[in-house]
């Protein structure tokens, strides 16, 4: 009789470990040829091997019509509690067990079935989108004809025709396009967010074809890379034939390589070959799911959960040998109706783990979920943090970090265009150690000098600025003035677009190496100090650098502009080497470094320049408010040490009393790297002792000391290194841990992404593990963001990439204030409460369970019916805590913003630490034990029934339950703050609910049923006036020492929230007293006022 159950619990089991085990092979090759229109090479060439590549079908969905089921099974079972629920359920099934399947059966159903329906209707949106991106209309050439088909269709190697404004389908090869110079202007919004036009060119050989026939005729084969997620990068050559000469070799980079939702402007149509399709494109292969982020609320859920998995099974073995001693006990009577069981102690502990089992809230994780998913619309139907400018707002990349949002302890943030507006404006050149202002140059001020012109013309040529007119960008129109179109600006760099405002003047974009009329080539380059000055050999050196230097104090950007004479042979050999390193397909990089080293030497300093990027609105106050909140704030930018210093105290990142430490290049120069970093603990420590001295023992009040370090890449990278062995001076990562400990704020500088990454990691790593930050707004800020427990994007100009990698996407900087402050303390005080309320109601329910049976025999005979042991967690309590973790507000949202220090109240997870843990436990027991005992010796009690019939055991069940239920929902109710008419209609709707349900439950004769042991018992327990007495007396009961303890807690040490809750009700209170005082001078004026005939 057990065969089939024990059959599908094999079963079930056997497809657990398979499917774990079914992990796919991946196939690596170096490189692909793609025969371009997938033409055979002509004989003699290399031999035809065709390559099956995938179609051009994106797939986002996760699961099919045939393997949902399945799969979403699968990934659910593979969480722990559902797993363990599930092995309950079969259990079950399988012995002889004291309470039904359906009791672990149907919430585990429940859990399942809402947890599918919520997967399967977010897959099925992703299917809709799919076939609308893969039913797009696509035009390919076929045997020189333009053919029409769907955008799934394609093949690698197929020609492809697109036109002006619309998206590259797949990943494309540029031949050819209908300028004459064989370019294309594509914008990347859709993939990087930046809505500049970049210019892309077509293979030389076949720029010139302007027809379909034309390009048809093309023999050609391409040798590239495999797929990889880079946007920039690409490496490959393409072979053309020609008759019955040797192929034709050309190289291939990323200038030639049009991206999968890219889209072509300004040019009328293109035609390229398909080189990437589908899942292989390089928009696919970024945008693939990053790894999961979990939340120190999630770890702490999980560990709390070992604990109750270990209280359970220690509750089943307890009772497992009880039983036993109680059994065979030798003064034990054996009634007829207690026969002694037989030794089956495996099967009675099974038995107990599942009378035991609802300790466990399966039905938590669900509710946990829900309120992350429907929790996380607060941010983006927050008004305050939209952008009118943008015509955006906050977005939402995931729910999973919600509560994440209120622990943050460090927030390491970009500079340009997070911290300032990048919005560049042009302020001064430095020519030849002249300082040229821009309205010098406006009035048309002739430059005669060598130097001068040379400046102006490396300005004019190395940018890649384009005129643009009219044109609508993500729904926003640009070049429209007063009604009328007009040109402007654009460029891939907003310091160029300042750059050639300033000179008002535009000449067209040429390459960095020209030729002169008189025949001579120069190079001109145009770039940071740090990498011009190195290789710079004459000029005003000096005079530049003091110029530079002093800009950069006063925090604007600069630029240096150098360039180098090339003679004939030089110009050819640096061609030549040049033309090598590109037609390689392996080490490319490296060889083209190679090259260019050979050439970017020996300059001569002709200037600088300087442009102002101006501080982003309130973002002063947001860094001022992070610091009250105790969040430590690192600035990690790429600038040069002056300019970014300049902003840090422009945003009061430091104060003019921060006492400034560097560990930069310079100083590790003068002195080794071992002095200067124990030189600056020292410092630390010293002053640290001396103020702490001053306290404790001269009771000396004094100022709070206030560290700031600044750091650049190069010394970073020392530090970071491994363990200084041979050098005796240990590892240098806890020293300056130890320095950044004791610093309010930390301004890293000249920072590559990777070391920006890497400071976030080294942080995370610590001793602490405290929770990290990282925000920024371009395309170099995703590694950092992507490795902080929480990322956050900027909405910003460099680009979207950061948007879209980030877990939270804002339009301002200033917008992360409410985030952190508002919405993330909001979210983790409700969730908080969630965690706990959820163990806390499961104790009280389970532990009379427990207790009863030592007034059973340990019989295994459940205390509460079938219907409630199902029903607690799913109707009875679950939409209340629901509710609260939605909606509560323990404190206003304005008290929130004027109060930062609050925050502080709720850091490292203080309220699912073990103590408040155990408090929660302990309350749980206690009133679990006042249910049981106090139910108990009110049972004994002759006088309890007014007619003489005596209650039963499932009265006495019926009885702990209703006030089980009374009381934990009244406990949510005590602890609520924030009062709406929807908290009063589910709090009290959910006791009414439980009453009508118990009514209709034990009134009526089911059918379905085939024992009704429920019937009429509750209708006779509230028909007994004791009964009315003591649910009402253990319900006061069981309240009462939380309150005291609340009560007393305020009296005694309130916290600052405590306190700012104080004072809140003292303001309503005034302005309640205020308002009807108000109201209540009028309303005596009118009562003495005259009537119309002059009587009072």
């Amino acid at each position: 009789m057990f065969s089939c159950p024990y059959l599908l619990l094999l079963f079930i089991s056997a497809c657990y470990f398979f499917l774990l085990q079914c992990v796919g092979e991946e196939i690596w090759v170096d490189s692909r040829t793609v025969y371009i229109g997938h033409k055979e090479p002509p004989p003699g060439a290399e031999a035809y091997i065709p390559q099956r590549y995938p179609d051009n079908r994106i797939v986002s969905s996760k699961y099919t019509f045939w393997n949902f089921i399945p799969k979403n099974l699968f990934e659910q079972f593979r969480r722990i509690a559902n797993f363990y629920f599930l092995v309950i359920f079969l259990v079950q099934l399988i012995i002889d067990t004291p309470t039904s399947p359906v009791t672990s059966g149907l919430p585990l159903f429940f859990v399942i079935t809402v947890t599918a329906i919520k997967q399967g209707y977010e897959d099925w949106l992703r299917h809709k989108a799919d076939c609308s991106i893969n039913e797009c209309p696509v035009d390919v050439v076929q045997q020189g004809k333009v053919v029409r088909t769907q955008s799934h269709k394609l093949r690698v190697g197929d020609i492809v025709v697109v036109k002006e404004d619309e998206t590259f389908p797949c990943d494309l090869i540029l031949l050819s396009s209908s300028r004459s110079d064989g370019t294309c202007y594509v914008t990347t919004t859709s993939l990087d967010g930046e809505s500049s036009h970049k210019t892309y060119y077509a293979i030389p050989d076949t720029m010139a074809f302007r027809t379909e026939q034309e390009v048809d005729s093309l023999h050609a084969t391409i040798e590239c890379e495999q797929p990889q997620p880079d946007l920039y990068k690409f490496v490959g050559r393409i072979n053309i034939y020609k008759d019955k000469e040797e192929p034709v070799a050309r190289p291939l980079g990323a200038e030639n390589l049009l991206l999968r939702g890219a889209t072509l402007k300004n040019t009328q149509h293109i035609y390229a070959v398909a080189v990437y399709t589908g899942m292989e494109t390089k928009m696919a292969l970024n945008y693939q799911s990053k790894s999961q982020k979990r939340s120190a609320v999630e770890k702490s859920m999980n560990a709390f959960l070992i604990v109750y998995l270990c209280i359970l099974i220690s509750k089943a073995v307890i009772n497992t040998v009880l039983k036993y001693a109680w059994q065979w006990s030798p003064d034990r009577d054996e009634p007829w109706y207690n026969h002694r069981t037989e030794h089956e102690p495996f099967t009675d502990f099974l038995a107990f783990m599942v009378l035991f089992n609802y300790i466990i809230p399966v039905s938590m994780y669900v509710t946990v979920e829900m309120q992350k998913f429907l929790g996380s619309y607060f941010i983006s139907w927050d008004e305050e943090m939209f952008d009118e400018e943008l015509g955006e707002g906050a977005q939402v990349n995931t729910s999973d970090l919600n509560e994440e949002l209120g622990q943050v302890e460090y927030v390491f943030t970009d500079k340009t265009g997070t911290l300032t507006e990048n919005n560049m404006e042009f302020i001064e050149c430095c020519v030849d150690g002249n300082v040229y202002i821009p309205h010098a140059i406006c009035n048309g001020q002739i430059l005669s000098a060598e130097y001068e012109d040379l400046f102006f013309r490396a300005l004019c040529l190395c940018h890649t600025v384009q005129v643009k007119e009219e044109e609508t960008v993500d729904g926003i129109k640009r070049g429209i003035h007063q009604g009328r179109p007009t040109s402007f600006y654009i460029s891939s760099s907003p310091d160029e677009v300042a750059l050639v405002e300033g000179m008002k003047s535009y000449i067209k974009l040429y390459y960095v190496i020209v030729k002169s009329s008189s025949g001579d080539y120069l190079l001109f380059c145009k770039g940071a100090d740090s990498s011009i000055f190195p290789r710079v050999v004459s000029g005003k050196v000096e005079q530049v650098k003091a110029r530079v230097e002093q800009n950069a104090v006063e925090g604007l950007r600069t630029l240096c502009v150098a360039y180098r004479r090339l003679s004939q042979s030089e110009y050819q050999e640096a061609c030549h080497h040049l033309m090598e390193a590109k037609l390689a397909l392996q080490d490319r990089e490296q060889r083209l470094a190679q090259a260019y080293d050979i050439i970017e030497r020996d300059f001569v300093l002709l200037g600088a320049t300087a442009v102002e990027d101006r501080l982003q609105e309130k973002a002063a106050d947001t860094i001022e408010s992070l610091h009250k909140a105790g969040m430590k704030v690192w600035v990690l930018t790429g600038d040069k040490m002056e300019t970014a210093a300049a902003t840090c105290y422009a945003s009061k990142l430091f104060r003019r009393t921060t006492q400034i430490l560097e560990l930069t290049k310079k100083r590790t120069e003068e002195q080794s790297l071992h002095d200067v970093l124990f030189e600056l603990n020292r410092t630390v420590l010293r002053q640290l002792c001396d103020a702490l001295f001053c306290f404790f023992f001269l009771s000396l009040s004094v100022d709070c000391l206030d560290f700031g370090l600044i750091i650049d890449g190069a010394t970073l990278s020392a530090v970071l290194k491994p363990n200084q062995e041979g050098a005796g001076h240990g590892n240098y990562r806890e020293i300056f841990l130890e320095i950044c400990r004791n610093c309010s704020a930390v301004l890293c500088c000249r920072m590559a992404p990777l070391q920006k990454a890497q400071i976030v990691k080294l942080i995370k790593a610590s001793k602490e593990h405290p929770i990290t930050l990282a925000i920024g707004d371009g395309a170099n800020d995703v590694s950092m963001i992507l490795e902080a427990h929480v990322g956050i994007g900027i909405m910003g100009k460099e680009g979207r990439q950061a948007a879209r990698n980030s877990d939270y996407a804002i339009p301002k900087f200033k917008h992360l204030k409410k985030m952190l402050l508002v919405h993330g303390h909001y979210y983790y005080i409700r969730i908080a409460e969630l965690v706990q309320y959820f163990f806390y109601k499961n104790v009280c329910f389970i532990f009379p369970q427990f207790l009863y049976q030592f007034f059973c025999g340990f019989s295994q005979q459940p205390l509460y019916d079938t219907a409630y042991l199902t029903l607690y967690n799913i109707s009875f309590t679950s939409l209340p805590i629901l509710l609260y973790s939605l909606v509560e507000q323990h404190v206003s949202m304005d008290t929130l913003k004027r109060e930062p220090s609050l925050y502080r109240d709720i850091a490292k997870n203080s309220l699912l630490r073990w103590p408040v843990f155990l408090y929660w436990t302990c309350l749980g027991v206690f009133d679990a034990v006042v249910f049981f005992f106090g139910a108990y010796f009110l049972f004994d009690n002759t006088t309890f029934t007014s007619n003489g019939q005596m209650f039963g055991n499932w009265t006495f069940g019926t009885l702990i339950f209703t006030v089980l239920v009374f009381t934990v929902t009244l406990k949510l109710a005590l602890d609520t703050h924030h009062w709406t008419w929807i908290n009063h209609f589910v709090i009290w709707g959910s006791l009414l609910f439980y009453v009508i349900f118990s009514l209709l439950w034990g009134g009526i004769i089911w059918p379905f049923l085939n024992y009704q042991r429920m019937y009429y018992v509750f209708m006779q327990m509230l028909s007994s006036g004791p009964a009315w007495l003591s649910i009402i007396l253990l319900i006061t009961v069981s309240l009462l020492p939380d309150v005291i303890k609340k009560v007393l807690c305020r009296a005694m040490c309130p916290t600052a929230t405590e306190r700012a809750q104080v004072q809140c009700w003292h303001h309503l209170h005034m302005k309640l007293e205020i308002s009807s005082s108000c109201a209540f001078f009028p309303l005596l004026f009118s009562s003495f006022s005259l009537h119309p005939n002059g009587s009072p």
